[in-house]
């Protein structure tokens, strides 16, 4: 437990659910979700009680899957947060309709002991399956409010026969249902939720971390250490190397842009992901494209080099299948970038004007050839694009969560903390001490 006691004042204790968080077993997993959530835990208590799926001998699988569950720390101090990982039982492809009772059953002893310690009053789960159906369960045990935050999943899940019909109970449950864009949002009101429970908070972009690079100089020192020309036409894109994130729908274009002295470089940012692992399949493609000269991966990036990667591109792409709410395009118009994307999930509400870039059809190879082709040679207005990331901050997302919490339980219900014995903090300093991880971590795309 925490050695340190929060402020008495702060308000309600918020226990964030979600199986999807950074551990250093698994750093880049639900880097968005620790963005969001830390900078509300900079106003309010916050802990984290992230659920692992597991089931006996599933190590052997690695054999086969080397990538396969990696797991997680029992516990991990990260800043000023606790971050616990309990295991739920969960066979993967099989009886996967009952993970949310799993994960509940899982994470039901250390949230009993949180609200025993005066250390939840509301808990904030992310996804709405399997993650907001246990909290569902997890807050009518404990006599709590839940929140549930959509984040993309549920496009998929909604049109599952065998997963839909545990969403509407999982929404239902939950005392507000936040969702990062608005097409989530109808998600939600087409599973029969009603309106004024939902509310659309997308996420932010912090403006410090990332801005357009200084000079052309400090541009072209950028260029130099990536191996790309400086005069050469620079796409990026970032995310998981997955089939969702569509590299490969963009390395596929390349030919088209431009060959030898005029050729198009992409640079390709980012690693493994709990979705899988295209690394290999994508080096390959850009091996049988010819393009070893052009694709440069740079593997995944804290925050503080990703900005000089954005920085020294002119073109920000990503030919995602789905997306909620992508933070990268905010990051990316922060430093001056313009954005191409595909017209799925809620990249038109973040691409909201052409001013700040193109949206096309996805999976619609001829149109995003053209795209970039205009995106490359059109005379953009950089400084309105970062301007336009500037109405987009953290702060302005972060109030209207504190607001919605605070709101959601009253002062008169927030208990005074008990903290644990000296030597349970000891042990749990000891634990914190050696699985710290570093809350400098890149924000996953």
């Amino acid at each position: 437990m925490s050695t340190q006691p929060p402020p008495p004042d702060r308000g309600p204790h918020i226990v964030v659910l979600s199986s999807l968080f950074p551990s250093r077993l698994q750093p880049g997993a639900g880097l968005f979700i620790r963005e969001r959530m830390f900078r509300v835990g900079q106003r309010l208590p916050l802990a984290v009680v992230s659920p692992v799926p597991w089931f006996p001998l599933q190590g052997l699988l690695r054999l086969w899957r080397p990538g396969f569950r990696p797991g997680a720390p029992r516990f991990e101090r990260q800043g000023a947060v606790d971050v616990w990982f309990p295991r739920f039982f969960s066979l993967p492809g099989l009886l996967r309709r009952f993970d949310g009772l799993f994960m509940a059953l899982g994470a039901w002893p250390r949230l009993r002991a949180l609200k025993a310690a005066g250390r939840l009053d509301l808990i904030d789960a992310h996804f709405a399956f399997p993650d907001g159906h246990a909290a569902g369960l997890l807050g009518r045990w404990l006599g709590v409010p839940v929140t549930v935050t959509l984040r993309g999943t549920e496009v998929r899940h909604a049109a599952d026969a065998v997963l839909r019909p545990r969403l509407a109970p999982a929404l239902q449950r939950a005392s507000r249902v936040f969702a990062v864009s608005d097409s989530l949002r109808r998600v939600a009101l087409g599973l029969g939720l009603a309106p004024e429970r939902t509310r659309v908070v997308g996420n932010g972009v912090d403006l410090e971390r990332f801005r357009p690079l200084a000079s052309p100089a400090a541009r072209a020192a950028a260029r130099a250490g990536l191996g790309v020309p400086e005069s050469a036409r620079v796409l990026v894109s970032v995310g998981g190397l997955c089939e969702r994130k569509g590299f490969h729908r963009v390395m596929a274009c390349l030919p088209s842009l431009g060959q030898g002295t005029h050729a198009v470089h992409l640079l390709v940012v980012g690693g493994p992901s709990p979705e899988g692992d295209w690394t290999a399949r994508l080096h390959s493609l850009a091996r049988e494209l010819g393009l070893q000269a052009q694709v440069h991966f740079t593997g995944p990036l804290p925050a503080a080099e990703l900005c000089n990667v954005l920085a020294a591109a002119d073109v920000f792409v990503l030919a995602t299948r789905n997306e909620g709410w992508a933070n990268v395009f905010l990051e990316g118009m922060a430093c001056g970038l313009p954005v191409v994307t595909t017209d799925v999930g809620g990249n038109r509400e973040v691409v909201a004007t052409p001013e700040v870039g193109t949206i096309v059809p996805f999976d619609d190879a001829t149109a995003l050839t053209e795209a970039l082709r205009t995106a490359l040679d059109h005379p953009w207005d950089r400084a309105a694009i970062r301007a336009y990331a500037e109405a987009h901050t953290w702060d302005l997302r972060v109030d209207e969560l504190e607001a919605e919490f605070r709101a959601l339980v009253p002062v008169a219900a927030v208990p005074v903390p008990v903290f644990a014995s000296a030597s349970d903090r000891q042990a749990g300093a000891a634990v914190g001490a050696s699985a710290h991880v570093s809350a400098s971590t890149a924000p996953e795309r």
